[in-house]
C-alpha cells in the first residue's frame, strides 16, 4: 500500500505550490504530479454545492483510496513519498483522518502573516473572475454568510489565517518532532537554507535543492470595469450560462475568458495600512495563542504600518 510519508499540510497562499514544485527536484522524493489531492478532507465524496467555482474543484478531489494510493504509484523504490494539499492545518477533521491512516506521516506547514495571506487569497480568486466583491474588506465581512452557505475553504480569507488553534489542534494528535512549521519569508529570502532544512526534516541529503520556482504568484489585480463584471458573472456562471451547457463545454470555455480578463497587466498589489488596521484585532488573540503554542514570537505580524511584502 502506497501512502505518503509527508504532508505539506499549510497553508494556502503562503509557498506550499513552490515548495512542492522545488521538491520534485531531489532525487529521494516523490511527489505526484496531481499537486493538492484534498484525499484527507472528507471521509467520502466531496460536497456537491458551494460557492463560485467550488462544483468544479471539488470534482477534481482524488476522495478514493484506491485512486490516492495509485497517485504514488510510479515512485521509484526507496523514495520518501509526499503530498501538498495546504488545506489539511485548516480542517481540524482531516488531522484525525491523517493520524488513523498514516500516524507517522511527517508534517510540513507554511505561514504567512494572516493579513497579507488574506490580501493574496483574495487577489487570487479575484483575478480568477471568482470573488464578487471588488473590495477585499467587504469580502472579508462576508465570509460568516458564506461559510454558512456552504462556500468552500478557500474563500475563508479570515478562518484560514487562525493557525494558532490550527497548530495546537494537530500538537494534540501528533508529537511536535513530526512537525516542521516553517515560515513563508524565509522561503522566499533565504531559500537554500530553508530547502535544506525541510530535507533534514524528511531524512533526505541536504545541499541538493537551491533554488524555490517562482509559482502561482499574483502580479496584479484585474480591473473593475464593465467588460470585466460581464467576464466575471460568466466564470462565476460555470464559464457560460450557467448549467445549461456540459461541464467539459463550461471548463473549456474558461481559457478564453480568463485571457480576456487578464488582458492588462499592472504591479503586484500589497495590502495597505488601513487593511491591516481593518483586520487585525481579528487575528491579535489567535497570533498570541500561536506563540504560546510554539513558543516562537511573530509580534511582527501585528504591526500596523509595516511595509507589506508583494504577493
Amino acid at each position: 500500500m502506497a501512502l505518503p510519508d509527508f504532508l505539506i499540510a499549510g497553508v494556502p497562499k503562503a509557498g506550499t505550490t513552490a515548495l512542492h514544485a522545488a521538491l520534485t527536484g531531489h532525487p529521494e522524493l516523490f511527489l505526484p504530479q496531481v499537486k493538492e489531492p484534498k484525499f484527507f478532507l472528507s471521509d467520502g465524496p466531496p460536497p456537491a454545492r458551494g460557492g463560485p467555482g467550488d462544483v468544479q474543484t471539488y470534482q477534481e478531489h482524488v476522495w478514493r483510496l484506491s485512486d490516492y494510493e495509485a497517485l504514488f504509484a510510479p515512485a521509484p523504490p526507496g523514495a520518501r513519498l509526499g503530498e501538498a494539499t495546504p488545506f489539511y492545518l485548516h480542517d481540524l477533521a482531516s488531522h484525525e483522518r491523517i493520524k488513523a491512516l498514516v500516524p507517522s506521516a511527517r508534517m510540513i506547514v507554511l505561514l504567512r502573516d494572516p493579513v497579507d495571506r488574506a490580501h493574496s487569497n483574495w487577489t487570487h480568486l479575484w483575478n480568477a473572475g471568482l470573488e464578487p466583491e471588488a473590495d477585499f474588506l467587504t469580502a472579508c465581512r462576508a465570509e460568516p454568510g458564506r461559510v454558512a452557505a456552504g462556500w468552500a475553504a478557500f474563500w475563508h480569507y479570515v478562518g484560514l489565517g487562525r493557525y494558532g488553534a490550527q497548530v495546537r489542534h494537530l500538537y494534540e494528535h501528533f508529537p511536535r518532532e513530526q512537525v516542521l512549521l516553517l515560515r513563508y519569508k524565509d522561503l522566499k529570502d533565504q531559500p537554500a537554507a530553508t530547502l535544506d532544512r525541510v530535507c533534514e526534516f524528511l531524512g533526505v541529503r541536504t545541499g541538493v535543492l537551491t533554488a524555490v520556482p517562482r509559482e502561482n504568484v499574483n502580479r496584479h489585480v484585474v480591473e473593475d470595469n464593465g467588460l470585466n463584471q460581464v467576464l466575471r458573472f460568466l466564470l462565476r456562471s460555470g464559464g457560460t450560462f450557467g448549467h445549461r451547457f456540459p461541464v467539459p463545454l463550461r471548463l473549456a470555455a474558461r481559457g478564453p475568458l480568463l485571457t480576456l480578463l487578464h488582458r492588462k497587466t499592472g504591479n503586484r498589489p500589497v495590502t495597505t495600512p488601513e487593511e491591516r488596521a481593518a483586520l487585525l484585532p481579528l487575528f491579535a488573540e489567535d497570533i498570541a495563542l500561536l506563540t504560546e503554542v510554539t513558543g516562537e514570537s511573530y509580534d511582527d505580524w501585528l504591526s500596523v504600518d509595516r511595509h507589506a511584502a508583494p504577493r
